[in-house]
């Protein structure tokens, strides 16, 4: 008989009913049982509106309850590493929201923890990469249709008007770069090898803090990227990327969230075909592999050590547009003149 997989959840974060909550009634020997929230009162109404049996008085109370597996962790930016360490440390599951962690440094050490802890599995939260899409994307590339990469470009890009938002707070590693980072995650995926960061140029919320960025990288065959991500700007909301090669082209729109609506289209020899992924939902597929990996060993396809690159780039991208990595002291806001 397999044994269920009990998850608490750190925080009633807006995205833990789409990423957790509902894909759990969906994927079989996985439950939602407990919850932990700075704010009783919110963390006891989460649990009424989704049924979560259990509130717990603190996110510590939480990770040391020894009736819960696994811990998801949406919590802001700059306490994932925090909290995914201490998780670890009780012997728990991790699965992380993205962006890992705040900096580089920070998911180099927790890395290292999980490798200390290999009985443990470890999982970065980019959804997209679990759905069938992400695997044709990939099968298209690795595959030779479009030939030898010449170029990728990627899009992240939606408006987020309320500066209050968590997600413009430097102190929690807010920032459009951090909260965009499908982008850079996409752009690592199907380039050739591991990007360079060229350039970088930021338009900024305050001194710290990027409400949109565009930077450019070099692949080792010599091929560009750009990413172009934004919380607020003229640019209009695109979740896209596009894949130049020697023999074709391969556009994808939407391959954030492709269960709602996306749409693959390569062209080849001037012939253009277009199609769209059928499967499970992103969250679901993602929380079906997570449980997969506790329970029978399955593949992690975005474990720590992959994030570590990630926030590697990350990190570049804010050296190259002169902003002070997240994680970090902040810029004096008389040192920057504001975009």
């Amino acid at each position: 008989m397999t044994r269920t997989l009990r998850v608490g959840i750190l925080g009633a974060a807006r995205i833990a009913p789409s990423a957790l909550v509902r894909p759990a009634r969906r994927v079989a020997g996985v439950d939602v049982t407990a919850i932990a929230a700075r704010d009783p009162v919110r963390a006891a109404a989460f649990a009424r509106k989704h049924h979560v049996p259990r509130v717990l008085a603190s996110y510590d109370e939480l990770i040391a309850d020894p009736d819960i597996d696994a811990i998801y962790n949406p919590l802001p930016n700059g306490l994932h590493a925090q909290w995914t360490l201490a998780a670890l440390a009780a012997g728990k599951h991790v699965l992380c929201e993205k962006p890992f962690t705040a900096n580089e440094a920070e998911a180099q050490a927790v890395a290292d923890a999980a490798a200390a802890r290999p009985e443990l599995v470890v999982m970065e939260a980019y959804h997209y990469r679990y759905h069938a899409l992400a695997e044709r994307m990939l099968e298209i590339v690795r595959g030779g249709d479009l030939g030898e990469i010449a170029e990728v470009r990627t899009w992240m890009c939606f408006p987020l008007p309320r500066f209050a938002d968590i997600r413009y707070n430097f102190a929690l590693a807010g920032g459009t770069t951090m909260d965009c980072c499908y982008a850079l995650h996409a752009m690592r995926l199907l380039g050739p090898g591991e990007p360079s960061v060229l350039s970088a140029t930021a338009l900024l919320r305050d001194a710290n803090v990027d409400r949109a960025m565009h930077a450019t990288f070099e692949f080792p065959n010599g091929a560009v990227g750009h990413s172009i991500t934004s919380m607020w700007s003229r640019q209009l909301p695109k979740f896209s990327l596009r894949v130049t090669g020697s023999r074709g082209r391969m556009h994808v729109r939407n391959f954030i969230a492709p269960q709602y609506w996306h749409q693959l289209a390569v062209t080849v020899n001037r012939t253009t075909k277009r199609s769209r992924m059928a499967g499970e939902p992103s969250y679901v597929a993602q929380l079906r592999a997570f449980a997969a990996a506790v329970t029978d060993g399955g593949p992690v396809a975005t474990p720590p050590e992959d994030a570590v690159v990630t926030m590697r780039l990350i990190d570049n991208v804010y050296r190259a547009a002169g902003l002070p990595l997240r994680g970090t002291p902040p810029t004096p806001p008389s040192a920057t003149k504001l975009a």
